[in-house]
């Protein structure tokens, strides 16, 4: 401090830069604002005026909720950690803004009467093209046949409206598939509502030709409408619900099974349509396989190995990273990838990879692997609001020897 600069009483500084004492007190045991001296004999504050920037920049950021903590790195430390604190701040300011939002906005409809028949609503506003197509690329995971016959909640999409997303799932237990949407528009909440499957891709038929709409679903779990523009579709029907019964099953829980997920082992990246061509049309278990050489590189000891990501390689090309598909009754077919982590071998049942590699957005598909026996993520390697997970099969002994002739027995896994 300069001798000469003009020093100022604790009650003065405080009027200058818009702070309480007491809170000058306090940022002074905190250490974040430190008086420029203090008398022996009294213990008098005294501040220089040249700390009004400071003390001002510290109102500021306690204005905007900044927790003291945080405010300390962005007074005193580096330029890049201050930013990454503002904008976490901000992101964790813009959550709460939405949630409050939510709840005053949903108070007002019930005080103004926003509940029908005993009912109240929540609301979201999507794209109708995006609502489409989130439909299209989960319902196809939804159980048919006798498995639906069994558990008819498994027949249905799950549609949720909950933190600010609308989600659509689908599950026949072997798949699970879990869109996420987020809404332009979004009131009340939670919410969950079974719809068939069927009923869901009519839905979808209508939602396709809608600039946008308003999805609303009822607090009874049974109700929701889809609003456009110029008309609204509702759905009242009792799906999941056995014959005879008047109680729908519980849907399984597919937060835990998303929750439940090691990380991934094994990370292949590969050409989508690609791998769709060459698994499908095989009669039987198939089986991808790091190709022989891809190791070479150092990728068995867990390292990343890179290879141009395209449709099949030119025969006989060993130095690419390749991904190769076998088995069914067919020749192998190689594949260029991008593989993170060791050498693999794991099998599916045609049926059931198939339909996910089809409902996926992209020209690249990621595969998230654990290991042989686990379920595997697959997804857009570049778009993470539409996942499915994908229960692989055991291939026994003679499966193994199916490229010489000598079996074609398979094993499902539980």
């Amino acid at each position: 401090m300069d001798d000469s600069e003009e020093l100022l009483s604790i009650g003065a500084f405080a009027r200058r830069v818009g702070l309480a004492p007491s809170a000058l007190r306090f940022y002074d045991d905190c250490g974040v604002l430190r008086p420029a001296q203090v008398d022996a004999v009294t213990g008098y504050r005294r501040y220089a005026a040249g700390q009004t920037v400071r003390a001002a920049r510290l109102r500021r950021l306690r204005e905007a909720g900044l927790p003291l903590v945080d405010t300390a790195v962005v007074l005193d430390g580096r330029s890049d950690a201050a930013r990454g604190v503002l904008r976490a701040h901000l992101e964790r300011t813009r959550r709460t803004a939405d949630t409050a939002r939510a709840v005053v906005e949903g108070l007002l409809r019930e005080a103004a009467g926003g509940s029908e028949n005993g009912r109240s609503w929540a609301r979201a506003r999507v794209g109708g093209a995006e609502l489409a197509s989130a439909v299209r690329q989960v319902a196809p995971a939804a159980a048919t046949g006798a498995s639906r016959k069994e558990h008819p909640v498994l027949g249905c999409v799950l549609l949720e409206l909950v933190d600010g997303e609308v989600r659509l799932v689908a599950t026949d237990r072997y798949r699970l598939a879990v869109r996420v949407l987020r809404p332009a528009e979004f009131e009340g909440g939670p919410r969950q509502v079974l719809i068939g499957a069927e009923t869901a891709r009519d839905l979808a038929e209508w939602a396709v030709r809608q600039v946008a709409v308003d999805v609303e679903c009822a607090d009874d779990g049974a109700s929701v409408r889809l609003r456009g523009e110029a008309d609204s579709r509702e759905v009242t029907e009792s799906a999941g619900r056995r014959q005879g019964e008047d109680t729908p099953e519980v849907y399984p829980d597919y937060r835990l099974m998303l929750e439940g997920l090691e990380a991934g082992r094994h990370r292949v990246i590969v050409d989508r349509l690609a791998l769709r061509d060459a698994v499908a049309g095989r009669a039987g278990v198939v089986s991808l396989s790091t190709a022989a050489g891809d190791d070479a590189g150092g990728g068995a000891g867990g390292g990343r190995s890179e290879g141009v990501v395209s449709r099949e390689t030119t025969s006989g090309s060993t130095a690419e990273q390749t991904l190769e598909v076998s088995g069914g009754g067919r020749e192998p077919v190689r594949l260029r990838m991008v593989r993170m982590g060791p050498g693999l071998r794991i099998a599916f049942d045609p049926a059931v990879l198939v339909p996910a590699l089809e409902a996926g957005v992209g020209p690249d598909v990621l595969m998230e692997i654990v290991s042989a026996d686990r379920p595997v993520v697959v997804r857009s390697a570049d778009q993470g609001s539409f996942t499915t997970l994908v229960m692989p099969v055991r291939e026994t002994a003679s499966e193994t020897e199916t490229e010489t002739g000598t079996g074609t027995e398979t094993e499902a896994e539980d």
